[in-house]
């Protein structure tokens, strides 16, 4: 288990230096073109879409789908880049990390996982959020986006990995459980799950979890137990906890030094 020892006063300086740096992350964020997925029975998702900025002949690319928290929701086909989408278009870790990038936004009041929030109900319980939910909506129209991209682009199929905070991180784990053999590496910020589906899990998936210590919307104790579950039957499992971290813990996260090397090393 990990530790990063960060001090409050340092969320102040990340937020102010968003709030001057915005003209600079609206024209990183141009880079994502702009779609929406529809199924066959009319369903609509809005999506973001980052391609290398280069691409080999006859070269295949890993691809991350990242799924946003509850602030970011709606229709915008905007707001979900806003934490997280200037990770993959920063001009090093694009140069160096050539990759597809997939954020599809979930609709105002709906959730990627389930139709309430996680963090109302389940905090006095051993296990946070039950044990078989059917798939809403939102998170199948996620699957076939996934599935339809990967189908269409020259994406390696051995490496596609997927990432989320918050209301995300539940459902980065949620569709890891439920299809075991799409995804190399898995990286949950800020996130929760059934500790049994943990223990349970049969895939070869590697997890990584970020977690503020004070995180008073989705408990830290969440993710320690999830990083135990996974140690204790003998799953790769990392943890990295943020000392005086709330429930942005997203920031200090994507500032780890080797937040996209660890995701993109291996296979």
């Amino acid at each position: 288990m990990k530790n990063k020892h960060l001090y409050p006063y340092l969320y102040c300086f990340f937020a102010l230096f968003i709030l001057l740096d915005a003209p600079a992350v609206r024209a990183q964020n141009e880079a994502y073109t702009k779609g929406v997925y529809v199924d066959k029975q009319k369903n609509s998702m809005p999506y973001r879409f980052l391609q290398p900025k280069k691409m080999e002949k006859g070269k295949k690319y890993p691809l991350v789908l990242f799924l946003h928290g509850a602030g970011e929701r709606g229709n915008d086909n905007e707001s979900q880049l806003r934490n997280g989408g200037t990770v993959f278009t920063n001009p090093a870790n694009r140069d160096k990390y050539p990759c597809f990038v997939l954020f599809p936004q979930c609709p105002e009041g709906a959730y990627w996982s389930l139709e309430k929030r996680p963090d109302q109900g389940y905090k006095n319980t051993a296990n946070p959020l039950p044990k078989e939910v059917p798939i809403t909506k939102h998170l199948r129209l996620v699957k076939e986006l996934l599935d339809e991209t990967l189908a269409t682009y020259p994406i390696d199929p051995k490496r596609v990995y997927i990432m989320g905070i918050s209301m995300g991180a539940i459902a980065t784990l949620d569709m890891v459980y439920r299809f075991p053999d799409t995804f190399a590496k898995a990286v949950s910020i800020c996130g929760a799950t059934n500790i049994e589906r943990m223990r349970e899990f049969k895939g070869k998936t590697q997890f990584r979890f970020y977690h503020g210590d004070i995180d008073d919307v989705i408990p830290v104790t969440y993710s320690r137990e999830a990083y135990k579950a996974l140690k204790t039957t003998g799953k790769k499992a990392e943890y990295i906890e943020f000392y005086g971290a709330n429930h942005n813990a997203w920031h200090p996260a994507f500032n780890t030094p080797d937040f996209l090397q660890w995701t993109f090393k291996k296979k």
